[in-house]
C-alpha cells in the first residue's frame, strides 16, 4: 500500500486530538485539470478533464444527534450547525458554506442526514484553478451519505455539489469539476457531454505525464470577463436560432456568420471549433496519436488567444517554452477560465526535468514571476478509504 500523505496523517492526529477519539470513517476526492474543451461547458458542449492525484480528505464519526461539527485543519477554524434547524450561510468563513451548502442541498432533496463530527484537509492547490472546491463538495457528499446510511451515485453526488455551489455558495459553476472528481478513473480522462452528462473513458498512454504549471498571474477581471463571454455566446446562439452553440457545425457556422457581429462571430468560432477539437483529441488520445493531439492542443490555445481572447502574455510565454521542449511528442495549452491561471501539458515523462529547468530560468527572467509546477497522474475519483 502507498505511504499515506503527510497531510492525511496530520489530519488523523488532529481529529483524534480535537474530538478525543480516533476517526472511524475516511473519504477522499481529487482535484482535476481540463486537458481540452475550454468555455464549452456552458454552451452544452464537450470537455476532456482528468482527476489528478491531489485530494481533499474528510474524516468522520457519527454522532447520536443532529449536530454537525467541523474542524478545517488548513484554516485552523471550526464550525457547528444543527441539521434539524434551517441552515444559514456562515457569517465569516467561506469554507464553511461548502459544508453547510452540501448538507442543506441533500436535506432539500429529502435525504435524512445523521449528525457527525468531521475534520477536513487537502493538498489540492487553492487558487490554481484545479478545483479544490469541487473536490471538497464531492468528498463531503460521499461522507454525509455514508454516515447517514444511504447511497449516492457519483452523478448525483456531483449534481448535489454543483447545486450547493450555485445556490448556497453563490458561484455559477458548470458540472465538469464535480463530475470528474466523483467519476474519475485511474490512468484515464473522461470525455463529458455537458448536455446529457454522458461520460466516455479515454485512456491516457502510460508514456505520458500530466504537467500543470501555475503562472501565478494575479487574475483581476475573471468573473466579469467570464460572464461577458457567456453572454456573447448566448447572444450568438440566439441569433443563429440555436439552443446552444454545440448545435452547429463549423461548416454551418461559416455559412451563417453574416448573422453575427464580428465579436460574436469570433466567440462562436472558438466554441464550435473547440467542441470539434475536444472530440478529436479524445479519439487521438485513445489511439495513441500524440502528433494529432499535439496539433489539437496548439490549435485550442491559439483559438483561446485570438478568437476568445482570454490568454495573457505570461500564459502564452509558458506555452511557447513548453512547446519548444516537447514539440509534437506531447501537447500544451492554457487550461481554465483564462486571464492567468494554469497551463496543462501532456508530455513524455523523460521531458519533465527539461521543461522544469526551462520554466525555472526563462519564465522569471521574462515576467518577474515564479511558476509553480505540479507533476500529476490521472487518478481515481471520490472513494471511501
Amino acid at each position: 500500500m502507498d505511504k499515506q500523505p503527510a497531510q492525511l496523517v496530520a489530519l488523523q492526529q488532529a481529529f483524534a486530538s480535537h474530538y478525543h477519539q480516533p476517526h472511524q470513517l475516511a473519504f477522499q476526492a481529487p482535484g482535476r485539470v481540463n486537458l481540452i474543451g475550454e468555455h464549452t461547458d456552458y454552451n452544452d458542449g464537450f470537455v476532456l478533464p482528468c482527476a489528478i492525484n491531489f485530494y481533499t480528505w474528510v474524516l468522520a464519526n457519527r454522532r447520536p444527534d443532529h449536530k454537525i461539527r467541523v474542524l478545517a485543519l488548513d484554516y485552523q477554524q471550526q464550525d457547528e450547525f444543527d441539521l434539524s434547524a434551517p441552515i444559514a450561510a456562515h457569517p465569516c468563513y467561506s469554507w464553511a458554506n461548502y459544508v453547510r451548502g452540501v448538507a442543506n442541498n441533500l436535506l432539500q432533496q429529502g435525504y435524512e442526514l445523521q449528525g457527525c463530527d468531521i475534520a477536513i484537509s487537502g493538498n489540492v492547490p487553492k487558487g490554481a484553478g484545479l478545483s479544490s472546491s469541487a473536490s471538497l463538495e464531492v468528498a463531503l457528499g460521499l461522507c454525509l451519505s455514508t454516515v447517514s446510511g444511504f447511497e449516492l451515485s457519483g452523478r448525483d453526488n456531483a449534481l448535489n455539489g454543483q447545486q450547493a455551489e450555485n445556490q448556497f455558495v453563490g458561484c455559477q459553476c458548470g458540472i465538469m469539476d464535480q463530475l470528474i472528481s466523483a467519476l474519475g478513473q485511474q490512468g484515464k480522462a473522461l470525455l463529458i457531454d455537458t448536455r446529457s452528462l454522458g461520460c466516455a473513458e479515454v485512456s491516457i498512454p502510460q508514456s505520458l505525464s500530466v504537467l500543470i504549471i501555475n503562472s501565478n498571474v494575479q487574475r483581476g477581471l475573471v468573473d466579469s470577463a467570464y460572464n461577458q463571454r457567456r453572454q456573447q455566446c448566448e447572444a450568438a446562439a440566439r441569433k443563429l436560432g440555436l439552443v446552444a452553440l454545440r448545435d452547429i457545425s463549423d461548416l454551418e457556422l461559416n455559412q451563417q456568420l453574416y448573422k453575427l457581429s464580428p465579436l460574436e462571430a469570433k466567440r462562436a468560432r472558438h466554441v464550435v471549433s473547440e467542441n470539434q477539437r475536444t472530440r478529436l483529441a479524445a479519439r487521438a488520445l485513445q489511439q495513441g496519436d500524440i502528433r494529432l493531439l499535439s496539433t489539437l492542443m496548439a490549435q485550442s490555445h491559439q483559438s483561446m488567444q485570438q478568437d476568445f481572447e482570454i490568454t495573457v502574455p505570461a500564459i502564452d510565454l509558458l506555452v511557447q517554452l513548453v512547446s519548444a521542449v516537447v514539440g509534437n511528442e506531447g501537447g500544451v495549452r492554457m487550461t481554465g477560465g483564462g486571464f492567468g491561471g494554469c497551463v496543462v501539458a501532456l508530455l513524455p515523462s523523460d521531458k519533465i526535468a527539461q521543461v522544469q529547468a526551462v520554466v525555472a530560468t526563462e519564465y522569471p527572467a521574462k515576467t518577474g514571476l515564479k511558476a509553480d509546477i505540479f507533476v500529476c497522474e490521472a487518478s481515481q475519483g471520490a472513494t471511501q478509504l
